[in-house]
């Protein structure tokens, strides 16, 4: 996988100043190991945070940053970090890193762990120091066979050179790593569910509070941050607070760059590093080149499967937590989809419904049992079988299964495309009522995972 550009991603060359987390990738694609990593600057700001900072330093420059979670939730990291006891006599903490990646039409981390290995382990690095965390563990999908390769290989690099394990450079901190590997459960996104994993429990989610960061892994206290968030706290500790807020684009509230992409029958899809505060036109025409040619854009997705679908005329809305919330959706992962005119809704819903369905862990009722009926009504929709009253029970499912609903937030992810299609698309729903089969250019498969 490798970046691709096109228009102004060719006029804006990818360099340390601009580019926090891509500007050491190489232009063949392959890893960036120890050796190389170090030429480029790599490990100075580790260098920095253990010889210069205290963990309270270091928690206070990330909150003074305006960094946030990348995972699609958008939490303030500095702030997620201060729920971390001060108690120094607790002596076991853990730092998780939440590599699962398996959020439909998303690949953004995979990139950062295929490629950059070593940004990932310093910036755990950095972030353990804050945390005064002792071990850490990157939760990784289990399908992501080169990522888990290519991460032991950085560990065992790291761990030779002193970067990892007693002592680290003289600084008296101690800090293991380790790459466990899941069994590929979508639910296990979830921060509280990936622990339970991790201890070898069913990945269901835990109630909350106590929040991990009192209760976490094996009960001490415990951080779960995601791999492009680990990812810019090198950056961040080695250029300065007021470096990294100077990169968004004026009138964004989040900070700092992002990976961001489109994906579906554009020209040029593809991932990029670019400011938050970047319109979504420029994303979707100016580096994705627009939709190819005999297609059309029908609507959009602003960042993974569980976030609404957005009409062309919203693709001026700024790519930032905010200025999707303005029309209507969230942000998520920041990874779009276009969906081009030769797509039925019903059908394109069906086969998301039927993957949330899927990945439902079955704790609570209402996620257990209300997205399979979702999945239900929309198959007998899909062959023109629909009954009066299906499309009001559909509107009833995405209600009962919204946010506070449920135990977590699969359920309200899932729901969420499936109410903005009802809204903006009505009229396909309806004809499946009218007993008109939906008929489209091609087939849509399950996703592929």
């Amino acid at each position: 996988m490798t970046l691709t550009s096109i228009g102004p991603a060719n006029r804006t060359p990818r360099t340390a100043e601009t580019h926090p987390l891509t500007w050491r990738l190489r232009e063949d694609a392959e890893p960036v190991w120890l050796d190389e990593y170090q030429q480029k600057n790599g490990y100075a700001a580790a260098r920095k945070a253990l010889a210069e900072l205290s963990p309270a330093d270091i928690v206070a420059i990330v909150k003074d940053s305006g960094l946030k979670g990348r995972g699609g939730a958008g939490f303030a990291t500095g702030i997620k970090w201060g729920l971390m006891p001060a108690d120094d006599s607790i002596d076991i903490r853990y730092l998780l890193c939440n590599a699962d990646e398996m959020e439909p039409n998303t690949w953004k981390d995979r990139l950062l762990m295929e490629q950059l290995p070593h940004q990932l382990i310093e910036g755990m690095l950095i972030s353990a120091r804050a945390l005064k965390a002792y071990r850490g563990y990157i939760f990784l999908r289990g399908e992501y066979i080169d990522a888990a390769r290519n991460l032991n290989r950085a560990i065992a690099e790291a761990k030779a050179a002193g970067l990892l394990g007693k002592n680290i450079l003289g600084s008296g901190f101690d800090f293991e790593l380790f790459v466990h590997t899941g069994a590929g459960r979508y639910i296990c996104g979830e921060e509280t569910a990936l622990i339970n994993s991790l201890e070898g429990r069913r990945a269901n989610p835990r109630s909350k509070p106590p929040f991990p960061a009192a209760v976490g892994v094996w009960g001490k206290p415990t951080c779960v941050n995601n791999v492009e968030t680990l990812s810019n706290v090198p950056a961040i500790v080695g250029n300065g607070v007021d470096w990294y807020k100077s990169l968004a684009r004026p009138g964004s509230e989040d900070m700092g760059t992002k990976l961001m992409g489109f994906s579906g029958k554009v020209k040029n899809p593809g991932l990029w590093e670019l400011p938050f505060g970047i319109t979504a036109r420029e994303l979707f025409e100016d580096y994705a080149g627009g939709m190819r040619d005999g297609y059309r854009l029908k609507c959009w997705q602003s960042g993974g499967a569980g976030t609404g679908f957005l009409l062309p005329e919203h693709l001026d809305a700024q790519m930032y937590a905010g200025g999707i919330g303005k029309v209507g959706t969230r942000m998520g992962t920041g990874l779009a989809l276009a969906v081009d005119d030769s797509i039925n809704m019903v059908s394109l819903l069906r086969n998301l419904e039927e993957f949330f369905a899927r990945e439902s862990c079955g704790w609570c009722t209402p996620c257990r049992d209300g997205l399979p009926w979702s999945v239900k009504l929309l198959s007998a929709l899909e062959r023109g079988e629909g009954q009066p009253g299906d499309l009001e029970t559909l509107e009833q499912l995405v209600r009962f299964l919204g946010p506070g609903k449920t135990f977590c937030a699969h359920a309200p992810g899932a729901v969420e495309p499936l109410g903005s299609a009802l809204k903006y698309f009505r009229q396909e729903f309806e004809a499946g009522v009218r007993g008109s089969p939906v008929e489209t250019r091609q087939s849509i498969a399950a996703p592929q995972i």
